[in-house]
């Protein structure tokens, strides 16, 4: 299988480059590096350095390539931020996937695994989220997501795009070799890690007021090779199915609270915490309802005890950041 990773140097991207190119298939990855840097590129893939809103690059790669499919990682992820520069992630998540829908329909490539969000849903209604719940976001990260998908069910309506729109939830742990580092790092679980190893003084919890029994967020924790192994699922099923949207979740919900109690236990430190106010566009609790992906995918995590999620992090922030 020929396929073009978009986004492929960045945490999960990377991470289904690598199993997809471990697996013998012939992988591309594209990506403009303002996340990452040209070493976190897996090894063995053909790299191209390039914006999705690079309209003429993406043909060009596409035509030259003429993948089976495209798995689309590439955007902005930080909700927080999005409520402080809600422009920069309409236009670098939103108009930039129409650039490259745009050169897909060109070259004919009708296949696309998209990397949705589980923040389209906003705050649910009713726990765990199926699919058919109300989408409204409540920040613009969820908002940008959100049009994407409405896109591409157009372009599946009138062009015949066959598309697979993936909404998960926190993502987290590691392979041997491949983990989850950003810059600037802003989810909970590496935050923790640094913490444990000493590259942190203490974890900051925003908000201890929710309507959740301990008072902070809950959230539904997947692995990364979970995922992964759920969009090569995906792209697989397209050949059958014309337009599938599947929650990915472990369909259980842990508080910050929890996620810190558990990484003091599988680290052996403290880990100090302070208390914040809360930030603009966190829900309470988001816990997926993952019943379709195991029906139409045939998906069921493999890894869904958080402790294991942190096992497998913490071995690797440990490789990466080794004590002086």
């Amino acid at each position: 299988m020929k396929v073009l990773i978009t986004g492929g140097a960045g945490y999960i991207g990377g991470t289904v480059a690598t199993i997809l190119k471990s697996a013998g298939h012939d992988v591309t990855v594209l990506d403009n590096l303002c996340h990452s840097k040209r070493d976190e590129v897996p090894v063995g893939v053909n790299f191209v350095e390039a914006d999705i809103a690079d309209r003429v690059a993406v043909e060009s790669v596409l035509r030259a390539l003429q993948p089976d499919g495209v798995l689309h990682f590439a955007a902005l992820i930080e909700a927080g931020d999005s409520m402080r520069i809600p422009e920069v992630y309409f236009r670098n998540n939103t108009a930039s996937t129409l650039a490259l829908l745009e050169a897909m329909h060109t070259t004919g490539v009708k296949k696309l695994v998209f990397s949705s969000t589980a923040a389209v849903y906003g705050e649910p209604e009713v726990l765990p989220i199926a699919e058919t719940a109300k989408l409204a976001p409540t920040n613009a990260y969820g908002e940008s997501k959100l049009l994407v998908e409405y896109m591409l069910q157009w372009f599946n309506r009138i062009h015949g795009l066959r598309y697979a729109s993936l909404r998960y939830f926190n993502v987290a742990g590691a392979l041997p070799g491949r983990g989850e580092a950003h810059e600037p790092e802003t989810h909970i679980i590496p935050l923790i890690l640094d913490v444990a190893l000493g590259r942190r003084e203490k974890i900051f919890i925003f908000g201890e007021d929710y309507d959740t029994p301990d008072g902070t967020c809950i959230r539904d924790y997947i692995h990364v090779e979970d995922l992964a192994a759920a969009h090569i699922l995906a792209l697989d099923a397209l050949n059958k199915e014309d337009k599938i949207i599947c929650n990915l979740g472990n369909g259980q919900g842990f508080s910050v609270k929890e996620v810190v109690e558990a990484a003091r236990r599988v680290t052996g430190h403290k880990i100090p915490v302070e208390m914040k106010p809360r930030r603009d566009g966190d829900p309470a609790r988001l816990v997926a309802s993952s019943e379709r992906a195991k029906e139409v995918l045939g998906w069921k995590p493999q890894t869904p005890k958080i402790e294991d999620i942190l096992k497998s992090a913490w071995e690797w922030h440990q490789q990466r950041y080794p004590k002086q």
